[in-house]
């Protein structure tokens, strides 16, 4: 969920891209080396982003070492170009072999005809964090290294001298808890004591808020059919949640002010945070010992929290021969050490267990343990279907709507007709 800024030269990007890979000679994703290897060529997001690439380089050094038949050459986009790269090279027929994706865009990308099932050897599937593994209607398309993990952010201090109660995994705040607690760190003299991240826009709000619906017991969409949202973003299970989270604002715990990151909970101006991950090294340099790592409330259906990072594919490009080489090229590239390498340079949850073990941050005990077993426990990946570009988008509207005093239940209605209307409009997308 680590945003980069949007980047503009995407048509630049695409042409040089096309020209680096050799996409479209020789076959399909790659040619012949003149060794005579098979060239796999690899995409990535990752441009600027010197520890990600530093490790997608290692694994691709020794994987091309490691064996005579295959070479994988890569090439890295600014993410803000990446997308558009993509569909860039779909229409042309140049897409490379190996793709990396946002988890949310590969049931777009699979029903668009852009990936063909991934067909890893379940050892690989099966030890990964269910939020690292991209399904889209019953098959497996992609798989990540690692995921990215919210929590609520909290001084230890702050709860004890407040008396409020610290919670556990096992034990979350009931929504009253959390209710009584905002109150009472409001009372005590934080204006403002939740920074809930409304400042931000875009993805993080169907990534951040919608566990909160789920938590109430409703959800974006009705993931038994993924052909209506009806009854679901618009039950009365939503219809609650939404009209507490207008409530935040109305009674001042949130508002939409400051600057996106976590810098109002560190400098000590909110008590609470509700952040990710990728905050948490900075709170710890800040503030040592004192800080908790805390799941989310309980609203009656569980803690939940929003899962899926980016993972990579296997493009309906490749031919036969580079799809074998493409396969034993992602096979070799998740071992622990790598997974690891990814976590410790990233700071980002391992995918495995055992890769956890080996990390400076995640591993039992470690300063940054509890997200490890907040994503395995709390995490529920975002509706897998190709509609949901088009549902975050609108939620994201609806849910500003909402916040700024609109009517919750008509708003959710009008959201419902505007996702059924594109699900519609697309044939249900394959379901």
């Amino acid at each position: 969920m680590k945003r980069r800024s949007t980047t503009a030269f995407v048509a630049t990007a695409v042409a040089s891209a096309l020209a680096l890979t050799g996409c479209g000679q020789a076959g399909q994703g790659g040619g012949t080396t003149a060794d005579g290897r098979t060239e796999l060529t690899l995409w990535t997001h990752s441009a600027g982003n010197e520890a990600e690439l530093a490790v997608y380089q290692q694994i691709i050094d020794d994987f091309n070492a490691s064996q005579d038949d295959y070479t994988v050459v890569e090439e890295s986009f600014p993410q803000g170009a990446y997308n558009d790269a993509i569909v860039a090279a779909a229409a042309s027929g140049d897409l490379p072999c190996l793709v990396d994706m946002d988890g949310p865009i590969m049931p777009n990308w699979a029903w668009a005809g852009y990936l063909q099932p991934l067909e890893l050897p379940t050892e690989i599937t099966d030890a990964l964090l269910p939020t690292a593994v991209g399904m889209y209607d019953g098959e497996i398309y992609s798989a990540g290294y690692w995921d990215a993990a919210l929590a609520i952010f909290a001084r230890e201090s702050v709860l004890t001298d407040n008396g409020i109660r610290i919670p556990t995994v096992d034990e979350p705040w009931t929504a009253e808890e959390f209710d009584d607690a905002l109150a009472t760190l409001q009372d005590a003299g934080f204006d403002t004591p939740l920074d809930i991240g409304a400042e931000d826009s875009g993805e993080w709000w169907s990534y951040a808020y919608s566990p909160i619906i789920q938590s109430f017991g409703g959800d974006l969409v009705d993931r038994s059919t993924f052909l209506t949202a009806d009854g679901a973003l618009n039950g009365d299970a939503s219809v609650e949640a939404m009209t507490w989270f207008q409530g935040l604002f109305e009674e001042g715990y949130a508002d939409t002010a400051g600057t996106i990151g976590n810098q109002e909970f560190v400098d000590g101006d909110v008590a609470l945070s509700y952040t990710g991950v990728w905050n948490a090294l900075d709170a710890l340099d800040a503030i040592g010992d004192d800080l908790l790592i805390l799941p989310p409330p309980d609203f009656g259906d569980g803690p939940k929290i929003g899962g899926g990072s980016w993972q990579f594919g296997i493009t309906s490009n490749c031919s036969e021969q580079q799809t074998d080489g493409a396969r034993a090229y992602l096979e070799f590239s998740f071992q622990d050490e790598y997974i690891a390498a990814f976590s410790d340079g990233q700071i980002v949850i391992p995918a495995t267990e055992s890769a956890a073990a080996q990390t400076e941050h995640f591993a039992e005990g470690g300063d940054l343990a509890a997200f490890a077993e907040l994503s395995e426990r709390f995490a529920v990946p975002r509706p897998e279907t190709p509609a949901y570009a088009v549902i975050s988008s609108v939620f994201e509207t609806a849910a500003k709507d909402i916040v700024n005093g609109a009517d919750v239940r008509s708003t959710l209605d009008q959201a419902v007709v505007e996702i059924d209307t594109n699900i519609d409009s697309n044939d249900g997308y394959g379901f």
